[in-house]
């Protein structure tokens, strides 16, 4: 508990910052939704035809999971705060709209009668009698919506889009409790506190006579309502100073020459996209513009490829085998300028490769090693039909590893593959519920958790040596970035990388002062 208090204290500014974007994007979105949800369940409770399809679509979305949405969402919106916006106002339509038809349609049509008997218009039957009269169901749905939405935007950083995400994501990849109860924990608070406001307006839109009194006289319920109103009001005004604000910053930040750095979501890529950054903003004028935790390498490549970033680190092995669906070599060279020359055609330019290669592997326990004599990846065939592999969803579905596997070797047959997150692995090895892992070579959590490497004899696996790939607009406009990007290539070497990684993983330092400190040391900033 010591520890973990002292973790929020170290990194209290970082937790502040990104519970104040996750507080922006949640409301940015709530209000969206109740703009759209409201109007929509008012139309449904006149227009009956419309009713059944609207809440069998908002029904049919709300059974998508949210990260299939998500997904779905890139190619069309690309990364960033929009997707992740946009994918809550969808989750969140289906109790507004539904709660707002139930309110409407529920109304006493004695009391409608009257309404239309004494001469009001329509309009002034719905604002006047309707609207007022279903605002306590109304106002229970946006209660829903809200809580549900703090929630779902801890999935905004897994496109880049900041909250509190960011550090259950980050934490996850290194297995580090104390920074995902870092993202939990705040998380779980505003959503406490948005059912709380979201409780006021619930009983503000509630008529006095409607109420419980508890025992409290009129005089004494209305003194409670001011407070009450008081409360909401502050809330309001404070939300809207941090929507604002963010605007503003986001303003001010924007400078002339800048970039976009963009990373997937694994250690070594939390440390290169700060490497980089901080490189190039040491030796130019242009500013850089992290985007960490982009997911896999399709993500980060299409991200590219739209524009939405200027820059990424990637895997010539990755480029090769899964980008251009080109079969598995040990040729590095060759590898590389052909991924150079292709990956030309689609305006995406690669500067020089760095000097580590961080190519897959597969690893075992050193108990594993023993019980079956395992050695090399040809060992591992032969042992195959007893053995379970928990793998990345990557490596599962990707042409140059598991079906780079297969074609080498038509007798692998692995008893059970469960394929799941990054990290995770590790813990399910640590834990004996697998017994073989894939890996990267230059990991760190190899070391944290003492395993054994098994050698690619067969040369299965491609080179990955790590290289930056740029929109080739981006080095059209700022041919600098070539040179200063080939400077710092050589110093990353498969040692370097490796005490990196292990820094992060098992010393529980963040990537950014990982990143910085080299640099520093290394005298090159």
């Amino acid at each position: 508990m010591i520890k973990m208090f002292e973790y929020f204290g170290a990194h209290s500014s970082q937790i502040w910052k990104l519970t104040l974007e996750h507080i922006e994007m949640t409301a940015i979105a709530v209000c969206i939704a109740v703009l759209i949800g409201v109007p929509l369940g008012i139309l449904i409770s006149y227009v009956r035809k419309l009713d059944k399809p609207v809440l069998g679509l908002a029904n049919v979305v709300q059974a998508i999971p949210s990260m299939a949405l998500l997904g779905l969402a890139i190619p069309l919106l690309g990364i960033g705060v929009l997707p992740a916006i946009v994918m809550v106002i969808i989750y969140s339509l289906l109790p507004i709209v539904k709660n707002t038809y139930t309110g409407i349609s529920g109304i006493d049509p004695l009391m409608v009668e009257a309404a239309n008997g004494i001469g009001l218009t329509p309009r002034q039957v719905l604002t006047k009698v309707k609207i007022p009269m279903a605002l306590p169901v109304i106002m229970a749905g946006v209660r829903i919506s809200a809580v549900t939405a703090v929630g779902l935007m801890t999935m905004a950083a897994f496109i880049g889009a900041g909250g509190l995400g960011y550090l259950v994501f980050a934490g996850i990849r290194t297995t580090n409790n104390y920074q995902i109860l870092a993202g939990a924990i705040p998380a779980c608070i505003l959503a406490l506190l948005v059912d709380f406001l979201m409780g006021l307006v619930e009983k503000l839109v509630t008529p006095i006579s409607l109420q419980k009194s508890g025992g409290l006289s009129r005089k004494q319920m209305k003194r409670k309502r001011r407070r009450e109103k008081l409360t909401l009001g502050t809330a309001v005004v404070l939300i809207c100073a941090i929507i604002v604000g963010g605007a503003v910053n986001s303003r001010l930040a924007g400078r002339e020459k800048e970039i976009t750095v963009g990373g997937k979501d694994f250690t070594e890529q939390l440390i290169l996209v700060n490497l980089y950054s901080d490189y190039i903003e040491a030796h130019t004028d242009i500013h850089c513009v992290r985007k960490e935790n982009l997911g896999g390498s399709q993500v980060c490549y299409q991200a590219l490829k739209k524009g939405d970033i200027d820059m990424y680190v990637d895997y010539t092995g990755t480029l090769y085998g899964s980008v251009l669906k080109h079969d598995g070599t040990d040729d590095m060279e060759g590898v590389y300028n052909t991924c150079v020359k292709e990956m030309k055609k689609k305006n995406i330019s690669l500067t020089q490769q760095c000097a580590f290669n961080n190519t897959y592997t597969l690893a075992v326990s050193k108990q594993i090693a023993k019980k079956y004599n395992l050695e090399t990846i040809r060992d591992l065939v032969r042992k195959s039909s007893q053995l379970h592999l928990g793998c990345t969803l990557e490596f599962q579905n990707r042409h140059d590893c598991i079906d780079a596997l297969k074609k080498a070797y038509p007798s692998l047959k692995f008893k059970k593959i469960s394929a799941m997150d990054g990290s995770p692995r590790f813990v399910a090895l640590d834990n004996k519920e697998v017994d073989v892992i894939d890996a990267f070579a230059t990991d760190g959590m190899l070391m944290k958790y003492h395993l054994k490497v098994l050698k690619d004899e067969d040369h299965v696996f491609p080179p990955y040596y790590a290289v930056p790939c740029f929109n080739s607009d981006t080095l059209k406009k700022y041919p600098e970035l070539q040179r200063v990007v080939d400077e710092l290539a050589p110093k990353l070497t498969d040692e370097v990388m490796m005490k990196l990684n292990y820094q992060v993983d098992v010393q529980g330092k963040e990537p950014k002062d990982v990143a910085r400190a080299f640099l520093e040391q290394e005298n090159l900033i």
